[in-house]
């Protein structure tokens, strides 16, 4: 099929289109063309099939299976009946819907602005959003046509279409494909297409042609309250998407990231060692445009596009914006140590880009002959050590505002630090513990009268007498604080434990730590010395003639 840069016929100027431009993908039989790759056996008729309603019904068809006639939706009986040597299997949707993402990501290679659009499926339907990108290959002619050619070439049946709104590119794709449209030809495409080209549900396509609208250009003029009325809402938007009368945007897969440095290879790269020094010679590109913009940014992506249309993603993040090229290059080495037994270049790498995103100003700064800056050689080790161990393992305690001392610390990722709080800081002249238990560990304790101070204590079975005791120490409850419990980490997001799982790792332990109550938290401290010069550290929470039960406990040890 030619691909074509123009309509003809008369031209109709929509309302509110914009100057950005989109390349829509069209995969007919993708599901089946994917698995006749994977499984290069697989030579005669395939069709995949689903379960509905008690019934086996054909999901997807291949093309040799579409050429006997068979179609999506026919019962798998009577498609056995038809073509004898045909192959069945039962879709994997999650499988098919996985295996598209990744196939979606590879096209980043050409822009990095690449959704997946599920309107009507999973899997089939790819947008682009190549607004200054087609100048790369020539034209957006000459883009389109490397892209869909790319993909017949790996066997893929493929079509595309180029236009100024997602709506117009899907809908020349799939009913005038091979064609770029000028912003000012749309309306005249779209008039003349069929209305399942808005990407409506069959039961609205089913009875717009029941009423005799069978073309796009015959909605335009009529009465929107009536069509609305009586096909939803959804009919009106679609409409008006594709004429650019809405906006309509696309949800990149990717991180989007306006600041990346890339390289082609004429021959395919394949090991580790070549992927970093190109990235080293990548950080260097990247640094300097980055100090030309005055900026420094603190996640850095490096994307390997497999010439097996897939594509790996490794990021890394530094504790404060840098540009630091060695430094750059460095926290991809210290991870890719880490990940040295799933680095898979497949039949090889073609391509290479490395991004950076979460920019900041960033100014420069004076040198000396034999110097780096104030804190940037430790910024710089706790970035490497991140990297080589990961974020959660790497940290810091963080002073909390509180009286509560199980309280009073929290740990954080040293690259993901929060400001210090001068007023979260300790007393220096109030006498506290080196070593606290990680729970205060109940104890039984003898007194000469009820509130006074220990005499002896029973912790572990083992009996001490003391010889001195200070004390009593009052501190207070937080009563704003009732019915909270302390994050000692932060907890992960659902997408990294997502990523965990894929991995097959478990999620790293996080303490449990009880409620806190404000109506029992009045403790009196006091630090108590035994024979032996052992120093002690244990309160009585409650007060007595207060608290139905007041109990000791034991809290942590001085030096």
């Amino acid at each position: 099929m030619a691909f074509r840069s123009s309509l003809t016929g008369e031209d109709t100027q929509p309302g509110l289109l914009n100057d950005r431009r989109y390349l829509a993908l069209y995969l007919p039989t993708w599901p089946t063309d994917y698995l006749k790759r994977a499984e290069p056996a697989l030579t005669s008729p395939l069709a995949l099939y689903e379960r509905i309603k008690g019934g086996l019904r054909l999901a997807a068809v291949d093309r040799l299976a579409g050429a006997q006639k068979l179609f999506i939706g026919q019962n798998l009986a009577d498609a056995r009946a038809m073509v004898p040597d045909l192959t069945a299997r039962e879709i994997d949707l999650p499988l098919l819907e996985a295996a598209f993402g990744t196939f979606a990501d590879w096209h980043s290679n050409a822009s990095p602005l690449v959704a997946v659009m599920s309107d009507m499926n999973v899997y089939g339907d790819l947008v682009l959003d190549i607004t200054g990108v087609s100048h790369l290959f020539g034209s957006e002619l000459g883009m389109l046509r490397t892209l869909v050619l790319r993909l017949r070439q790996l066997g893929y049946a493929a079509d595309g279409a180029v236009a100024s709104t997602i709506g117009a590119a899907w809908a020349a794709s799939h009913f005038a494909p091979n064609r770029v449209v000028p912003a000012e030809q749309t309306g005249g495409l779209l008039d003349g297409l069929s209305v399942a080209a808005l990407r409506l549900a069959p039961m609205q396509v089913a009875g717009l042609i029941q009423m005799g609208l069978k073309q796009i250009g015959q909605l335009r003029g009529r009465d929107r309250k009536g069509l609305q009325a009586r096909f939803g809402a959804s009919l009106i938007m679609r409409l008006d998407q594709a004429f650019g009368y809405a906006e309509e945007r696309i949800a990149p897969r990717l991180p989007v990231a306006e600041r990346y440095a890339e390289r082609k290879f004429p021959d395919p790269i394949g090991l580790m060692d070549d992927v970093l020094m190109t990235t080293q010679d990548l950080a260097i590109q990247l640094g300097i445009r980055l100090e030309s913009e005055g900026l420094g940014a603190q996640a850095f992506h490096l994307f390997l596009y497999r010439v097996d249309h897939k594509v790996m993603t490794l990021s890394v993040n530094a504790g404060s914006p840098t540009r630091d090229p060695d430094h750059i290059a460095r926290l991809f080495a210290n991870r890719a140590e880490r990940l040295q037994g799933e680095y898979d270049a497949g039949f090889g790498i073609d391509m290479i880009r490395l991004a950076a995103s979460s920019v900041a100003p960033l100014e420069p700064s004076q040198l000396g002959a034999f110097s780096r800056g104030d804190d940037t050689d430790l910024g710089h080790l706790y970035d490497r050590m991140s990297s080589r161990l990961g974020t959660l393992s790497v940290v810091r305690s963080a002073f909390v505002d509180t009286h509560i001392p199980e309280r009073a610390v929290r740990l954080e990722p040293v690259i993901a630090r929060s400001a210090d709080n001068p007023a979260a800081a300790p007393d220096p002249e109030q006498a506290r513990p080196l070593r606290l238990l990680p729970m205060p560990e109940p104890i039984g304790i003898t007194a000469e009268v009820p509130d006074g101070p220990p005499m002896a204590m029973i912790w572990r079975r083992v009996s001490y007498r003391f010889v001195k005791a200070q004390g009593p120490e009052r501190l207070n409850a937080e009563w704003w604080r009732s019915g909270q419990r302390l994050v000692l980490v932060p907890p992960l997001t659902q997408q990294e434990l997502n990523e965990l799982k894929q991995q097959g790792k478990e999620p790293p332990y996080t303490p449990n730590v009880p409620l806190f109550y404000t109506w029992n938290a009045v403790r009196d401290y006091y630090i108590a010395e035994d024979a032996g010069g052992r120093r002690f550290w244990l309160f009585r929470l409650g007060i007595y003639g207060v608290a139905p039960n007041p109990t000791w406990y034991l809290h942590g040890f001085f030096s």
